[in-house]
């Protein structure tokens, strides 16, 4: 596994159940509401600061996935909403940045998510993703969704590739 985890160069998202606990709360209008792990956005953020790549690949549609995946230092165009090919969304993200499939690390936590867990370097999910993710997954979080999975895991490879460390300067300047 090790060999594996230092060949990642980019991670990809599903979001929810993977970065969040999969709760979604609605108003009147029908205006979706997600709470996200501050603790996870930080880890997105170090792994953009350090010059990894990053993607949300889903099947949720509203804007503010958009824009809260911003602030974590993730392009807009690397936010695929809507997403109900995900391997397609994947193959597109890979190709955009020149990345083989085993250089990406995905995080997916249902069955949507399967074929680019079985395609990409390691699939990860949290420690409650259905029983066909756990399966197929390289990884299993002994973390939930939503409570710092992808924290924990995004932190474990850049430590061990040598990259987990906070510039506070560059930190002001780009968050």
């Amino acid at each position: 596994m090790e060999e594996t985890l230092k060949k990642i160069k980019a991670f990809a998202f599903d979001v929810d159940g993977v970065l969040t606990d999969g709760g979604i709360f609605a108003n009147l209008d029908g205006e979706l509401f997600r709470t996200f792990d501050s603790k996870d956005g930080f880890g997105l953020r170090m792994a953009s600061m350090h010059g990894y790549r990053l993607a949300i690949i889903t099947g949720g549609r509203s804007e503010s996935i958009r824009k809260r995946f911003r602030t974590c230092g993730i392009k807009a165009e690397d936010v695929y909403l809507g997403s109900r090919d995900k391997i397609e969304d994947f193959r597109d993200f890979c190709s955009r940045y020149g990345l083989q499939p085993e250089e990406v690390m995905y995080f997916g936590d249902d069955v949507p998510d399967i074929p680019v867990m079985k395609a990409c370097g390691c699939g990860v999910c949290p420690a409650d993703a259905v029983d066909e993710v756990k399966e197929i997954a390289d990884y299993t979080s002994d973390r939930p969704g939503g409570k710092g999975c992808a924290r924990a895991t995004v932190e474990m490879v850049m430590r061990l590739q040598g990259t987990w460390e906070l510039d506070v300067q560059e930190y002001k300047a780009s968050f």
